[in-house]
C-alpha cells in the first residue's frame, strides 16, 4: 500500500523498488560483520604475501648485496656482544676493573641498540617463507582477542 502510494508519487513502482534497494544496500554497508572483517584480513594477508614475493622476484639481482650487508651487520653485532662478554669476564681478574666494566657497558649498549635490526635480518632470512602464516596467525589471534574483549 505504502509502496503503491510512493510509486504513484514518483511515477512508477520500479522507482520505488530502486529506492528501497538503494536504502537497504546503504544500511547493509553500515554494518561491518565479523565475517566481512575476517575476509578483509585474509585478503590483506594474501595481498601482502603477493607483494613480498613480487618484490623478492623483482630484486633477485640484489640478493648478493643483501647477504653481504646482513653478514656485515651480524658480524658487528656478534663482535660487540663477544667483546662485552670478554671485557666483563676479564674485569673480574684484574686489579682495577672499572675501566673494563665501563667499556663493556658502552659496547653492550651499542650492541643492544642493534637488536631491532638483527631481528629484522634474522626474520627476513630465516622466516620469510613463513611470514604470511605468522601474520595470518597474529591477525586471527588479534581478532579472537578483540572479539572476546
Amino acid at each position: 500500500m505504502v509502496g503503491e502510494i510512493i510509486g504513484k508519487l514518483l511515477g512508477t513502482d520500479r522507482a520505488v523498488t530502486r529506492i528501497v534497494d538503494n536504502a537497504s544496500s546503504a544500511i547493509d554497508k553500515l554494518v561491518y560483520t565479523d565475517e566481512e572483517q575476517a575476509d578483509d584480513r585474509r585478503q590483506a594477508v594474501s595481498e601482502a604475501r603477493r607483494m613480498v614475493i613480487s618484490w623478492m622476484n623483482a630484486t633477485q639481482g640484489q640478493n648478493l648485496a643483501r647477504r653481504l650487508i646482513a653478514l656485515v651487520v651480524t658480524g658487528v653485532w656478534v663482535a660487540q656482544y663477544l667483546s662485552m662478554m670478554a671485557l666483563s669476564v676479564t674485569a673480574v681478574w684484574v686489579g682495577n676493573p672499572e675501566p673494563l666494566e665501563s667499556s663493556a657497558k658502552v659496547i653492550g649498549g651499542y650492541a643492544e641498540s642493534m637488536n631491532g635490526a638483527m631481528m629484522l635480518i634474522l626474520g627476513f632470512y630465516f622466516s620469510a617463507p613463513y611470514m604470511g602464516d605468522l601474520a595470518k596467525g597474529a591477525l586471527e589471534k588479534m581478532s579472537i582477542t578483540h572479539h572476546k574483549g
